[in-house]
């Protein structure tokens, strides 16, 4: 065999190998991904939201809150700037991972959706995701958010709002919106609210992660 035709073949090794490398532990649109497929974890988790999820890299919080309970998860999320779950489904990746049938988990956020519009899109999406999900085995569960501090009073709603919707699909509830209010109202410290007044801070987040991976995993 000529140096040229095995110098070719060499290269062919080379890249197979590189490709087989890539796994769905790598992320994805949120460039947001844990795990590592040579280990053995006990849950997978896909996450759907918007900057709220990804902001201080939530689902990697929720991996270390598991974790320092002896649950190893994996996780991936699917999470765009200012979108609702009706974009997500427009969109046509969430179907496609779901499908998959590899997640024992979806948790899923939208924004404040304290409005009627809001919880409609909430509740009908919502609906279809948990229909898509009986069919894969995947549990749905709706992580519950906040409104900003401008639109505070409006709080009720978002908890009615997502509290119906889990209900509604019977669908798990993070309660996150509803802890952090009764938090924020009896102690007067708004700190897990970012410096926007909207996004989370890491504290913030970290407060989401311990309740979503207690619901998730019964801690």
């Amino acid at each position: 065999m000529n140096t040229i035709k095995i110098l070719w073949i060499l290269l062919a090794l080379v890249s197979c190998s590189t490709d087989d490398s890539q796994d769905r532990s790598t992320g994805s649109n949120s460039g947001t991904g844990t795990g590592n497929t040579s280990q053995v974890y006990d849950f997978s988790v896909l996450f759907i939201g918007n900057s709220l999820t990804y902001s201080n890299s939530l689902p990697t919080m929720v991996v270390d809150e598991a974790l320092n309970r002896g649950v190893r998860i994996e996780t991936r999320s699917v999470a765009l700037l200012n979108y609702a779950l009706i974009d997500h489904w427009n969109d046509g990746m969430i179907q496609s991972l779901i499908a998959t049938g590899d997640y024992d988990f979806a948790v899923v956020q939208q924004g404040p959706s304290s409005q009627p519009v809001g919880r409609s899109l909430l509740i009908d999406y919502g609906q279809r995701i948990k229909t898509l999900c009986d069919v894969h085995d995947t549990q749905l569960a709706f992580f519950m958010v906040w409104p900003s501090l401008s639109y505070y009073d409006t709080f009720p709603g978002v908890i009615q709002n997502y509290t119906d919707a889990a209900a509604l699909t019977g669908s798990l509830l993070c309660p996150v919106g509803r802890e952090w209010k009764t938090y924020q109202d009896s102690t007067g410290d708004y700190s897990y609210y970012g410096p926007d007044g909207f996004h989370p801070s890491v504290a913030g987040s970290r407060f989401a992660a311990s309740i979503i991976a207690g619901t998730l995993f019964n801690f």
